[in-house]
């Protein structure tokens, strides 16, 4: 039995104790390596991820430079949903910034789970559904922003990222070179 699943599902008040130790023994639970690819481009995606603890971080490669577009950490899905659910190879690449251990879905048990435990689809539904409106809310401040104010934003939202991803990374991700984020820094630290 997975202590980590137990410690997650006990925020749930929907789902009580006894729901919980009944679930855990069909849920899978699996602990990755540093540097380990989860996913590669023009895979397709069969398995989804919702990380207990660690980091996944989510990039394409664009003229051979990697591109990140995410980071997933604890209490976040990695999923590459049009890959997943409509069986199409992805276009981008999940790999574990950090040792992660992560519940690990896949379509083949997703049905036969959700039958037999009617909550844990809709606690998963609802899940899902926040996740879908902070991406929605996180990507219209992004293309509103400008590159300090992304770094305000990441500094007010996700701190713990500035901790665990390389300078380059966070770069990337903020849509600048890593010299642009450092200007942006020293700005910022200027005023302070």
């Amino acid at each position: 039995m997975d202590h980590e699943f137990l410690k997650y599902a006990s925020k749930f008040p929907a789902l009580s104790e006894a729901d919980a130790l009944a679930i855990a023994p069909y849920i899978t639970v699996q602990t990755y390596k540093k540097g380990t690819i989860l996913l590669a481009d023009g895979e397709i995606s069969t398995r989804c991820y919702f990380v207990l603890k660690g980091c996944i971080r989510q990039y394409t490669v664009v003229d051979g430079e990697e591109k990140t577009t995410g980071f997933f950490t604890e209490q976040q899905a990695a999923v590459s949903f049009l890959s997943f659910s409509q069986r199409i190879p992805c276009n981008h690449y999940f790999a574990c910034m950090e040792e992660t251990t992560a519940i690990v879905g896949d379509p083949s048990t997703e049905q036969a789970m959700y039958q037999k435990f009617p909550l844990l689809e809709s606690l998963t539904r609802s899940i899902m559904e926040q996740d879908l409106g902070k991406a929605q809310v996180e990507f219209a401040a992004f293309v509103t922003s400008s590159p300090e104010q992304r770094y305000r934003n990441l500094l007010a939202t996700r701190p713990d990222l500035l901790q665990r991803a390389p300078q380059h990374q966070i770069a990337s991700y903020l849509g600048v070179t890593p010299e642009s984020l450092s200007r942006i820094r020293k700005r910022i630290a200027a005023k302070h």
